[in-house]
């Protein structure tokens, strides 16, 4: 899986996942630190990366905009450890893979998951 890490979780985070064996990189390494996440967002549709973050932002913007991408998975009530992170990430992505490729905002929190299809449609 192509990941994107935001700046919201260590670059630890992605070398870790890269080790594991999916394509990932961190905003830093971009040179996207301190960028909008528009722009952030943008760039994991155009290189169709799944952005990893903690920051609720992202679902916002996908929600009020009515977007289709980018995917993201949304750690919330993960503790800061690079171990915990890494973790739950390589613990969820198998069983939520085909729905991120499909479109999705994927929260993880600490006892469970839950999935958001996208484009996300209140009405």
């Amino acid at each position: 899986m192509r990941l994107l890490v935001d700046e919201a979780l260590q670059d630890a985070v992605a070398h870790r996942l890269a080790v594991a064996g999916h394509d990932t990189t961190h905003v830093r390494i971009l040179g996207l630190a301190g960028h909008t996440d528009d722009e952030v967002m943008a760039l994991a549709v155009a290189d169709e990366r799944v952005l990893v973050t903690t920051d609720t932002d992202f679902g916002t913007i996908l929600a009020l905009t009515g977007a289709t991408g980018p995917s993201v998975l949304l750690l919330r009530g993960i503790r800061d450890a690079v171990d915990e992170r890494v973790d739950v990430l390589l613990d969820v992505l198998p069983r939520v893979e085909h729905v991120l490729s499909e479109g999705a905002v994927v929260v993880i929190e600490p006892d469970r998951y839950r999935i958001r299809y996208l484009p996300i449609d209140d009405a």
